[in-house]
C-alpha cells in the first residue's frame, strides 16, 4: 500500500501540473509540459527517498534543490557542463543566454508563441521551482494550505498573460489540483490519530475523555469533500456574477451586458503595445484572409478603432454609445455628394486564433453582413463584439466606400462645425509649445488645412530626416512625441500621433486609426494580411470629404492619390492586384541584400542588413556572478522569512506525533510539555525555567485568558509532566497528551487577536531556541578546536 507520506507527494506533484496547465494556451507545441512532469516527478521522488532517510527538512529540500539543478543542466546546457551534468560557470553563463533570451521572446512573440530555447526554460524551470514549494511545505513540513500560494502564483501569471474564453477550464484544473492535496494532507493526519468515530454512520462518538453526545458521525473526509466541493463552487460561481475584466487588444468591459439591447458604452485600451508587438513578430502570422471587387487593394486598409482623445499622457478611444447594427450603416458624417466614390464589397475570414473585440474592415463601411452579437459605435463606424464574441475564425462581408477627393476639393474644405472643431483639435497643456512651433515652422507659407497636412506628411516621410524603427520605446504621450521629434526614429504610432497632435495645434480636426495595412495577395484571388501589417496612421477631417487617411510613415503603407498632388492622377487599371510571383511573403531565413524584396527590406529583415543576425555574442558574456548573487539575494529573501515558521511546523510535529512515542514515556511527555511552553511562548508568555509545571500552567491559563476546556488540558499536561519529574517509577504515557497540548494551542490562538496569532504563525518567538542551540554547538565546537590546538601545541613542545 502506499504511505500517507508518498499520497502526499503524488498530489502534490499532481497539483502543481494542474495548475501548470493554465499555461498550455500562452504556448505551442504543448510538449514542454511532459518534460516538466517527468523532471517534476524526479524531483518529488528524490524528496520522498530523503524524507524515507530521513533527513531534515532543509537538507531535504536542498537536495531536492540540488538534484533539480542537475537536471535542468543536463536538459539545457549539457555541452557546457562538466560530464553533461555538473555546472560551471560556462553553464551558468549559458543559463543566463537562455533566460535573456526567453525574456525577449515573451515580449515579442503573440500569443500562442513558439517554445523557443529560452521560453522553454522559463516554463520549465518556473514549473518546478513552484514544485519545490509545494512539495516542501505540503510533504516535507506538514502543511498543505499555505502551498496553495505558490500555486496561486502559477496559475496567476497564466491567467493574466492568457487570452479567450475558456479560463474557467484551468482554474477548474488547478482548483481540483489543490483540493485533492488538501484532502490527502486530511486524510493523512487521520491516519496519524487512528480511527476517532466508530460505526457506519449510526454510532456514538467516544473522544478520549468520555462518550460525546449521540447522533450519526461523520466522517471528516466526507466533511472536507463536501467543503471543498462547495468553495470550488463558489469559486466558479463568484466570478461569472460579478464584472470581469476583459482581455486582448481591446478591452471589452463596459459594452451593456445580456438583455441590454442596442444600449450601454463602449470604451477601450490603448492598443500601442500590442501594435508594437505584432510589428516585432519574426513570423508574419496570418490574421486576415479576403477577397475583394476593388481595382486595387492598396488603399484597402482594415481599420479596427479610432483613438480619438489625447490627454497629455496617451491617445485613446472615447468612451462612446452603441446600437444594434442597423441594415445599412448611416451615412458617412461629413461626405458629400460632390466627392467622388466607388462602392466595394469585400469578403473577409478572420484566422481561428484571432481574438479581437473590435471588427476589422475597410472604412467607410456601408452595410456589414455578420452573425453574432456585435453593436455599432456611430462615431467610428465601427463593430464591436458584446458578451463575449470575438473575431475569432468569424466570416463577414463588409460593403465600403472608397472616397477619391481632389486636391482642389480638399484645399476647398468649408470650415468644420465648431463642436467637431472644439473636440478634434484639443491638446493638452502639457504638450510642450515646441511642437506648435515646429508644426507651424514646417507648414510655413501653406495657404491651408491640406497644404499644411501635405507639408507634415511630407516632412515625417522624406524631407525631415526620420528613420523607422520598431524597437524604439512605445509612447504616445506629450513627452513621448517631444522626444521623437528629438530623436527622429520610431515606429508608425510614432509618426501617426505626432502628425495628429501637431495638425491639432494647427487647428486641423485630427485623430489617429488603428489596424492593418493592405496586405500581399496570396495567389488564389485572395489577400491575406499578417501581423506584420499592423499599422497606425493619421485621420484628418476636411469638411465635405470627411475622415482622410494620411501616410506619414516612410517605407510603410501607401500614400493615397489626394495625398500626391504633384503626381498624375492614377489609373485604375494601373493599380491592379499584381500577380503572385510579383510579391514575397517574409521568410524566417535572411535574404541576401540583392535578393531581398523591397517588403522585406523595410521592416529591415534582410540578412546583411539586419546586424542583429548573425552577430557575434558578446565577449565577456553572461554575468554569471552577478546573476547567482542576484539569485542568491532572492532565494534569502523569499526564504529566510518563512524559517521560523517552518521550524515550529516540523517541532510541533517532531513532539507531538509518531515520533516522539521512540522517546520513551517519559520523553514522549517532556516534549508534549516543551510543546506546551513553546506555545505559549509563541503568544507572548515567556516560559519561566525555574517554576513548578503547575505553576507554569497556572501563568498561561491566566496570561492566555484560556476558557475552561483549556485550561482543564493544560492542568492534565502538568500532572504528566510532575508524575514524571517525581513518581518513583515512570508512568505510561497518557494518549491523549498530544490532543490536550493541541487544545491549549487553540485556546491561546482564539484568545489572542488578529496581530498576535499573526505573529504567532510568521514570527514564532519560540523559535530563538534555534538560535540558541546554534550558539551552543558554535561554542563545543570552539572549545574542541582549542583542545586540539593546546594538544598540537604540547606535543610539538615534546
Amino acid at each position: 500500500m502506499v504511505s500517507g507520506q508518498a499520497r502526499l507527494a503524488i498530489c502534490a506533484w499532481l497539483a502543481t501540473l494542474a495548475a501548470a496547465s493554465a499555461l498550455l494556451p500562452l504556448v505551442t507545441p504543448a510538449s514542454w509540459l511532459l518534460q516538466a512532469a517527468f523532471v517534476l516527478g524526479v524531483q518529488s521522488g528524490v524528496g520522498a527517498v530523503a524524507r524515507r532517510i530521513p533527513l531534515a527538512g532543509v537538507l531535504t529540500v536542498a537536495l531536492q534543490a540540488l538534484v533539480t539543478l542537475l537536471l535542468l543542466t543536463f536538459v539545457f546546457a549539457r555541452e557546457s557542463a562538466f560530464a553533461g551534468l555538473f555546472p560551471g560557470p560556462e553553464a551558468f553563463t549559458h543559463f543566463g543566454t537562455l533566460l535573456t533570451e526567453g525574456a525577449d521572446d515573451v515580449s515579442r512573440f503573440a500569443i500562442p508563441a513558439p517554445v523557443t530555447e529560452g521560453i522553454r526554460l522559463l516554463l520549465i524551470g518556473g514549473v518546478l521551482v513552484i514544485g519545490l514549494l509545494v512539495d516542501a511545505l505540503a510533504v516535507t513540513y506538514r502543511s498543505a494550505a499555505p502551498a496553495g500560494l505558490p500555486l496561486l502564483a502559477l496559475y496567476s501569471v497564466a491567467a493574466g498573460l492568457a487570452q479567450g474564453g475558456a479560463r474557467w477550464l484551468w482554474f477548474l484544473c488547478a482548483a481540483v489540483g489543490y483540493l485533492l492535496l488538501l484532502l490527502a494532507e486530511g486524510r493523512d493526519r487521520l491516519s496519524q490519530w487512528g480511527r476517532v468515530f466508530g460505526g457506519a454512520g449510526t454510532g456514538r462518538r467516544t473522544g478520549a475523555y468520555g462518550p460525546a453526545l449521540g447522533g450519526p458521525a461523520v466522517a471528516p473526509v466526507r466533511t472536507g469533500r463536501r467543503i471543498g466541493a462547495a468553495a470550488l463552487g463558489l469559486a466558479l460561481l463568484v466570478p461569472a456574477l460579478l464584472p470581469s475584466l476583459g482581455g486582448g487588444l481591446l478591452d471589452p468591459a463596459g459594452r451593456g451586458g445580456p438583455g441590454s439591447g442596442g444600449g450601454g458604452t463602449v470604451s477601450a485600451i490603448n492598443p500601442l503595445v500590442a501594435l508594437q508587438d505584432s510589428l516585432n513578430q519574426p513570423e508574419n502570422r496570418t490574421v486576415l484572409t479576403y477577397e475583394t471587387d476593388a481595382a486595387s487593394s492598396q488603399d484597402l486598409y482594415m481599420r479596427i478603432i479610432a483613438l480619438d482623445q489625447f490627454d497629455g499622457t496617451a491617445w485613446k478611444p472615447s468612451e462612446r454609445r452603441i446600437q444594434d447594427v442597423p441594415p445599412l450603416l448611416p451615412p458617412v458624417p461629413g461626405l458629400s455628394p460632390g466627392v467622388s466614390t466607388r462602392k466595394v464589397t469585400t469578403r473577409i475570414a478572420a484566422a481561428g486564433w484571432y481574438e479581437q473585440d473590435w471588427l476589422p474592415m475597410p472604412y467607410p463601411a456601408q452595410q456589414v453582413k455578420i452573425d453574432g452579437r456585435w453593436r455599432f459605435e456611430p462615431e467610428s463606424r465601427g463593430l464591436v463584439g458584446v458578451r463575449g464574441q470575438n473575431t475569432r475564425g468569424a466570416q463577414y462581408v463588409v460593403e465600403s466606400l472608397q472616397v477619391r477627393p481632389t486636391a482642389e476639393q480638399l484645399a476647398g474644405a468649408p470650415r468644420p462645425p465648431q463642436q467637431l472643431l472644439d473636440e478634434y483639435t484639443e491638446v493638452p497643456e502639457s504638450l510642450p509649445e515646441t511642437v506648435e512651433e515646429r508644426a507651424r515652422s514646417v507648414t510655413d507659407g501653406m495657404a491651408n488645412g491640406y497644404e499644411q497636412a501635405l507639408a507634415l506628411q511630407e516632412w515625417f516621410a522624406r524631407e525631415g530626416g526620420f528613420r523607422y524603427d520598431t524597437e524604439v520605446k512605445a509612447g504616445s504621450g506629450s513627452a513621448a512625441i517631444t522626444r521623437f521629434l528629438e530623436q527622429k526614429e520610431g515606429f508608425c504610432v510614432h509618426f501617426a500621433f505626432s502628425m495628429a497632435a501637431m495638425s491639432r495645434t494647427l487647428g486641423i480636426p485630427a485623430r489617429v486609426a488603428v489596424g492593418f495595412q493592405p496586405g500581399a495577395p496570396a495567389g488564389d484571388g485572395t489577400v491575406q494580411v499578417g501581423l506584420q501589417d499592423a499599422h497606425a496612421w493619421p485621420e484628418l477631417y476636411f469638411e465635405g470629404v470627411g475622415w482622410t487617411r494620411f501616410e506619414p510613415t516612410p517605407s510603410r503603407g501607401s500614400t493615397p492619390g489626394y495625398a500626391q498632388p504633384d503626381l498624375p492622377e492614377p489609373d485604375e487599371d494601373a493599380g491592379a492586384l499584381p500577380e503572385p510571383t510579383e510579391t514575397v511573403r517574409p521568410s524566417a531565413r535572411p535574404t541576401a541584400p540583392d535578393e531581398c524584396p523591397a517588403e522585406l527590406r523595410r521592416t529591415g529583415e534582410c540578412g546583411e542588413d539586419d546586424p542583429a543576425v548573425g552577430a557575434a555574442p558578446p565577449e565577456d558574456g553572461f554575468p554569471w556572478q552577478k546573476a547567482l548573487i542576484t539569485a542568491l539575494v532572492a532565494l534569502v529573501v523569499l526564504v529566510v522569512p518563512l524559517l521560523p515558521l517552518m521550524w515550529r511546523i516540523r517541532a510541533r510535529a517532531r513532539r507531538l506525533g509518531p515520533a516522539a512515542e521512540r522517546l520513551g514515556p517519559g520523553g514522549q511527555m517532556l516534549a508534549a510539555w516543551r510543546e506546551l511552553l513553546d506555545s505559549g511562548w509563541d503568544y507572548g508568555i515567556a516560559p519561566a525555567e525555574s517554576a513548578t509545571p503547575r505553576r507554569a500552567v497556572e501563568r498561561i491559563v491566566s496570561a492566555g485568558e484560556l476558557g475552561p476546556a483549556p485550561a482543564e488540558a493544560a492542568g492534565r499536561v502538568a500532572d504528566a509532566v510532575e508524575r514524571v519529574l517525581y513518581a518513583p517509577r515512570p508512568l505510561p504515557a497518557s494518549s491523549g497528551l498530544a490532543e490536550d497540548v493541541r487544545r491549549v494551542r487553540a485556546g491561546l490562538r482564539a484568545s489572542a487577536g488578529r496581530g498576535g496569532r499573526a505573529r504567532a504563525l510568521l514570527l514564532p518567538r519560540s523559535a530563538i531556541r534555534v538560535m540558541w542551540a546554534v550558539a551552543g554547538c558554535w561554542g563545543v565546537a570552539g572549545q574542541r578546536l582549542r583542545g586540539a590546538a593546546l594538544r598540537v601545541a604540547s606535543r610539538q613542545r615534546a
